[in-house]
């Protein structure tokens, strides 16, 4: 009944915000309530309506819960979750935010290390900036091959059993 009314829209999509699905807010009974209702709105309106739906920017922050980019291990849990039940194909967006998330992470700690750089770097003598020149690059790569993209795999399996 309840994919139903969200799919005629007498009840609106963003109580869908409730939902947090991820594996350490979720039972087994709540996925699979939450495998139903998806399966059936999909019956319903198609998988090419429902990802629009869930793509749309006015809505993102009610789908925030179901579709989460919070951490690494929730956007796999979310991914592999719709892709078990069959509805993979509306984790376009997540898998795309999932392969670029090292980037990102990459590109945020350079701005980082080049704000916090400027600032020592004008505090600190001429002298002392050829040793802290190769500290800085020992660090740097350290650091860098900490970095590595995250696995696509998670350990968390998902299993929905009946």
């Amino acid at each position: 009944i309840f994919a139903h009314l969200l799919h005629t829209d007498a009840m609106a999509w963003n109580c869908l915000e409730y939902i947090h699905l991820n594996e350490e807010d979720t039972t087994s009974s709540s996925r699979i309530f939450i495998k139903i209702l998806f399966q059936e709105i999909s019956e319903f309106i198609g998988l090419p309506k429902l990802k629009d739906r869930l793509a749309d920017p006015f809505m993102a922050q009610h789908f925030a819960g179901l579709m989460p980019r919070d951490n690494p291990r929730n956007t796999r849990f979310a991914i592999n979750f719709f892709t078990s039940i069959g509805l993979g194909g509306i984790t376009e967006g997540l898998r795309d935010h999932l392969r670029n998330m090292p980037k990102m992470i990459m590109a945020q700690q350079n701005q980082d290390q080049d704000s916090s750089s400027s600032s020592s770097s004008s505090s600190s003598s001429s002298s002392s900036s050829s040793s802290s020149d190769s500290d800085s690059d020992s660090s740097s790569s350290s650091s860098s091959s900490s970095m590595a993209s995250p696995p696509l795999a998670s350990n968390a399996s998902l299993s929905l059993t009946f």
